[in-house]
């Protein structure tokens, strides 16, 4: 029985997947596909947000235990959800099978003007000054993190509704900032196979900081040639695509390993 659970980023939900989930399961014959929240996001938009990745991973470790679901987990995250996907690797790696990292970056392997763009801080002031506004700050949001713009009046719309109906506080969406700048991987690789994937036309975050996280681990790293920081928005059907044919790599790979 095979689980994936998925994290996203910053002050971003388990609704904010879209569509990417039942894909994901589908091309990848998952048993099932479990969308925890951060704390302080979605369903846990009441909850203070840990000023710790490492909280962080405590937090959806007892969702997943609770779930009831059988170990080991594979991991599809994103930007923040990254890094608590990694960290979650290194203290629990009995709990893992895979990792599939999406546009995110870590110390030690990235300089803070990678990991953060300084052409994308005008926005961030935008987005905290206009906090309150759902309309504004999700038009500003998806000009930021988005390269598809095809379905934008819906996308919008939708986004709207979630920001509306569990709103993330602008205390902690500092706390997750915070937890994000000050969190620092080590140089060990994770022990699971890992698959890295990155947007050239990622504008919040510089995809060499995916480059350099790929290098130093020796991972294989896929990239998107127009996407956005929201890669699993702007293209879940290549993420899919890309994570089943990788599997299918290395299991082959692991088998002709083991056949030796």
């Amino acid at each position: 029985m095979s689980t994936w659970i998925l994290l996203r980023g910053l002050t971003r939900e388990a609704r904010h997947w879209g569509v990417l989930p039942a894909l994901l399961g589908a091309a990848t014959d998952a048993d099932h596909v479990l969308l925890p929240d951060l704390p302080g996001n979605g369903v846990h938009t009441r909850l203070r947000a840990p000023l710790d990745v490492a909280d962080m991973v405590g937090f959806v470790r007892l969702v997943a235990l609770q779930s009831g679901l059988p170990k080991p987990y594979r991991l599809l995250a994103m930007s923040l959800g990254g890094m608590v996907a990694m960290a979650w690797a290194q203290r629990h790696p009995q709990d893992i099978e895979r990792i599939v990292l999406i546009n995110t970056s870590m110390r030690p392997f990235s300089r803070a003007r990678e990991r953060l763009r300084p052409q994308a801080w005008p926005d961030l002031l935008r987005i905290a000054a206009k906090w309150s506004d759902p309309q504004q700050v999700e038009a500003v949001v998806h000009r930021l993190t988005c390269s598809n713009r095809q379905n934008i009046v819906d996308d919008l719309a939708t986004w709207r509704t979630i920001r509306m109906s569990s709103p993330v506080s602008r205390a902690n969406a500092l706390r997750q900032l915070f937890a994000a700048a000050q969190f620092n991987a080590g140089k060990t690789p994770p022990s699971c196979p890992t698959l890295i994937l990155s947007s050239e036309d990622d504008r919040l975050v510089n995809p060499a900081c995916s480059a350099q996280l790929a290098a130093a681990w020796r991972a294989p790293h896929r990239r998107h040639p127009w996407a956005g920081h929201d890669l699993p928005h702007d293209d879940p059907a290549w993420v899919c695509e890309t994570v089943s044919r990788w599997m299918i790599q290395s299991n082959n790979l692991s088998s002709f390993t083991m056949s030796q």
